[in-house]
């Protein structure tokens, strides 16, 4: 590439991704020799870029933050992206993100060439998010996370568990994961020398070490594959059999496909057999279906479903303590 102006555009795209980029890799990125890469890097500080550059066998040349944010250069399937992504942030599950996208796509509209004002247009027209009322993140945090997993950097964090279980966990960050209104950290634990899932949202004070780590094999074909198996519980602790006097296809809108069966007895009734992790949380989902059932498995369940029907009766004041 002889057109230095056109060059240094390219340069300065390569450079606003998350990463360090070795002096060799750019040069035949721009087909140029290492030499002019280090010229145009040195052009790039003269007129403002804050091009920080690190030695060794890991090093590079990456872009870092400078007093004023530069100009951001992108292709037009990126900014399409990104205009679109922007919209829906505003139904995303992520703290404070609504009036900052709104504002942001304000801005791009504005620029975008008319081809793709349009292509942003159609696509905004053609769908609706659902809104939800899901645990939501720090937006700065996922930031963080973000960061550590392009720069392959070790994560510190406190995390609360299930139980709410207080712990520190110290992680080679693989990918972050978005799934419905939840987004999911995939990382090796260090201290449990194994793969774990966490949610963002039980997260908090993410701080990356600056250590370095080299990728490990993830055992699953990618990390939304990763989630996805650990998300469908596969070893759940109760299996329920339960008949409902229900129609079978309004007892399916209540339960997912991937940890239930629901077969129709006839038009008002059905069998169900499902999967969860605890009576409590099985129990609870009967209940809101707001019909009548019988629970055929497990015993545990309806001797649970019975307490709950006697601390409910002395609730409402018509229980045997209440008449005496």
């Amino acid at each position: 590439m002889t057109d230095t102006p056109a060059r240094l555009l390219t340069l300065l795209s390569l450079l606003q991704t998350p990463r360090e980029w070795p002096g060799s890799e750019l040069a035949e990125r721009l087909g140029v020799s290492p030499r002019t890469i280090r010229r145009d890097i040195d052009r790039l500080r003269d007129l403002g870029y804050p091009v920080q550059a690190t030695l060794g066998a890991v090093g590079g040349y990456r872009l870092v933050a400078g007093t004023a944010m530069p100009p951001l250069l992108l292709d037009d399937e990126e900014a399409v992206a990104i205009a679109v992504g922007l919209r829906a942030a505003a139904g995303h599950a992520v703290v404070g993100i609504e009036e900052a996208s709104v504002r942001a796509l304000g801005k791009l509209l504005q620029v975008l060439p008319s081809r793709l004002r349009h292509r942003v247009g159609t696509l905004n027209t053609a769908t609706l998010p659902l809104p939800g009322d899901g645990p939501t993140v720090d937006p700065e945090d996922l930031t963080v996370l973000a960061n550590a997993v392009a720069n392959r950097e070790r994560l510190r964090f406190a995390y609360r568990a299930y139980d709410g279980a207080e712990t520190r966990r110290l992680v080679e960050p693989e990918r972050l994961v978005s799934a419905g209104r939840r987004w999911y950290l995939v990382g090796y634990d260090l201290d449990r020398d194994d793969w774990r899932l966490f949610r963002v949202d039980r997260l908090s004070e993410p701080f990356a070490t600056g250590a370095r780590f080299t990728p490990r094999p993830l055992p699953a074909e990618d990390a939304a594959a990763f989630v996805a198996s650990k998300l469908r519980r596969p070893s759940a602790a109760v299996e329920v059999v339960a008949t409902v006097h229900a129609p079978a296809r309004s007892v399916r809108a209540r339960f997912k496909p991937n940890d239930s069966e629901i077969e129709p007895i006839d038009e008002h009734s059905c069998r169900l057999r499902s999967r969860a992790d605890s009576l409590e949380y099985t129990a609870m989902r009967l209940l809101m279906l707001d019909c009548a059932f019988e629970v055929h498995e497990p015993p545990e369940l309806r001797a649970h479903l019975r307490g709950l029907a006697e601390r409910a009766d002395r609730a409402a004041g018509t229980g045997r303590q209440a008449e005496t």
